[in-house]
């Protein structure tokens, strides 16, 4: 499986619910380092995954729509604990929809998948992966 990584970054304040946050449970921030993973199984026509100018488009996008924003507050997490897994998948699924709709272009049909993966410090990050 042949695959490239682009990375961004995020900024967000959340809480949590629940004793095992400690705590977390009150309002406070997180900087993520975000990586978007594209996978296929054989290089496309021109010997790449996908163009990453676009991969890189793309996962910016999605993170902008996140970024600096209190996720107790949006309408979208209300309700849910936004964990740095639970974003991750949030952010792949987002991902995932955007190439469904074109944004990766036409190269990006044969995509066999995608991962994300957020880094919250140099110690610790949790990864989604999920197929196209």
């Amino acid at each position: 499986m042949f695959s490239i990584t682009v990375r961004d970054h995020l900024m967000i304040a959340h809480s949590f619910r629940g004793e095992v946050f400690g705590p977390a449970q009150r309002l406070h921030g997180a900087t993520f380092l975000v990586d978007a993973t594209f996978r296929r199984a054989q290089l496309d026509e021109d010997g790449i995954v996908v163009d990453i100018g676009l991969a890189t488009r793309e996962l910016h996008a999605v993170v902008d729509e996140l970024n600096y924003r209190n996720l107790d507050d949006e309408p979208d997490f209300r309700g849910v604990n936004t964990s740095t897994e639970y974003l991750a998948k949030v952010i792949a699924d987002r991902l995932a929809a955007r190439i469904a709709k074109g944004g990766l272009g036409e190269g990006a049909k044969d995509l066999a998948g995608i991962t994300v993966t957020l880094h919250e410090s140099h110690i610790a990050w949790a990864s989604y992966e999920r197929g196209l």
